[in-house]
């Protein structure tokens, strides 16, 4: 079952005009990189590999360098394939965090085809099983904006089931606090709160912020800083006890080891089309599950990544929420491919019992929907 192809779909769809804003500003577009990856039996994988706000870039990595030290390998070699791009490209004299994504979409492809080479979900190949996994309403939604059209917003997402939702904040204080009480006072204490500040706030912001949160029982603080802001991280876990929440911009096993010994991130988060694909994630997990740390993966563009986010959430021991991605139009969940989740009336999902990650990808979608150059976010 050797790997005979490797291609990358840089591919984009433009935001229309107001959309939402968040801590790393006001979205524009919508980027994402899907990678097929074929084998000489025809079996074909699809992955996501992160845009990385520079979409074009990482395709070519994929088509170019990693493409050439892998093809020819066992597709069924996980294992393998990863240290190979470790030791030639992401260990000594590579490009990093833009290789750990570039080499996630190839891996998570690899276990799509394993899946369908056995019959089996991914999530039985994974040792799991098919249990309802809870979902937070999350995504590029819930934005800055006056809290009652936030209520409005958020009313449909209760009534569609979830019993959690995550708040965009990193706005101001005072702002981001009447929105959190706006949501705690319209939903009861029956709904989970769950925020996450895209990197937005100081280490003032959090003292300031900390008090409310804690009086409000907000279950996460995540990303108030950039990832590797090691030492305000530290601080701020002692302002209060609502947890600190990280992970979706740390890359690799190697950087989580680093949050594990400074002990202030207690709320994982990696992104398994960005910290090195599912055989990556499985040891971050496994790594958190020795220190009883719950896994939240952060869900990607795609209906890909999030159905194989569910997938690996059904088979690890300290599974947390599933990230549901509920932002308005979002054509790579509902046109790229078929259904990867569906929410329950008791806030959970299932994971897909199809063959490997279980969503069938539409390629005309991605030939149709070219790569639009420039930042995603103003």
């Amino acid at each position: 079952m050797k790997i005979t192809a490797i291609k990358a779909y840089p591919t984009s769809f433009p935001v229309p005009p107001g959309g939402v804003r968040l801590g790393i500003g006001q979205s524009v577009k919508r980027d994402c990189v899907m990678v097929k990856v074929t084998t000489e039996d025809g079996i074909v994988g699809w992955g996501e590999s992160h845009h990385g706000r520079a979409h074009t870039a990482i395709a070519k990595l994929i088509e170019t360098t990693l493409t050439q030290l892998i093809l020819g390998m066992d597709a069924s070699d996980t294992t393998g394939v990863w240290a190979r791009i470790y030791k030639y490209q992401l260990g000594s004299h590579g490009m990093g965090a833009a290789c750990a994504m570039a080499m996630s979409g190839i891996d998570m492809a690899l276990w799509d085809i394993k899946g369908k080479a056995v019959g089996w979900p991914l999530w039985k190949l994974l040792g799991g099983s098919r249990r309802p996994i809870p979902a937070y309403a999350g995504g590029v939604a819930l934005g800055y904006q006056p809290p009652a059209a936030l209520i409005d917003e958020a009313q449909p997402l209760i009534e569609a089931g979830y019993r959690a939702v995550k708040l965009r904040i990193g706005d101001t204080v005072r702002d981001d606090t009447a929105r959190m009480e706006a949501v705690r006072n319209s939903f009861g204490d029956g709904l989970a709160i769950l925020t996450d500040a895209n990197t937005g706030y100081t280490i003032a912001d959090v003292r300031r912020v900390m008090p409310a949160m804690d009086a409000l029982d907000i279950g996460w603080l995540e990303e108030p800083f950039p990832a590797h802001d090691h030492h305000h991280y530290a601080q701020a876990a002692g302002y209060g006890r609502t947890p600190l929440a990280a992970g979706e911009n740390h890359f690799t096993r190697f950087e989580f080891t680093r949050v594990l010994e400074d002990r202030a991130i207690t709320i994982w988060q990696p992104d398994l089309s960005k910290c090195g694909g599912i055989t990556e994630t499985l040891r971050i997990a496994a790594m958190a599950s020795a220190f009883k740390i719950p896994v939240n993966p952060h869900s990607s563009m795609t209906g890909v990544n999030q159905a194989a986010s569910i997938h690996l959430l059904a088979a690890i021991e300290n599974a947390g929420y599933f990230e549901a991605d509920v932002s308005r139009a979002n054509l790579f969940r509902d046109a790229l491919g078929s259904e990867p989740w569906r929410i329950g009336g008791d806030g959970m999902v299932l994971p897909l019992d199809a063959p490997g990650i279980g969503v069938e990808v539409d390629e005309g979608f991605l030939v149709a929907h070219p790569a639009i150059e420039g930042p995603g976010y103003v």
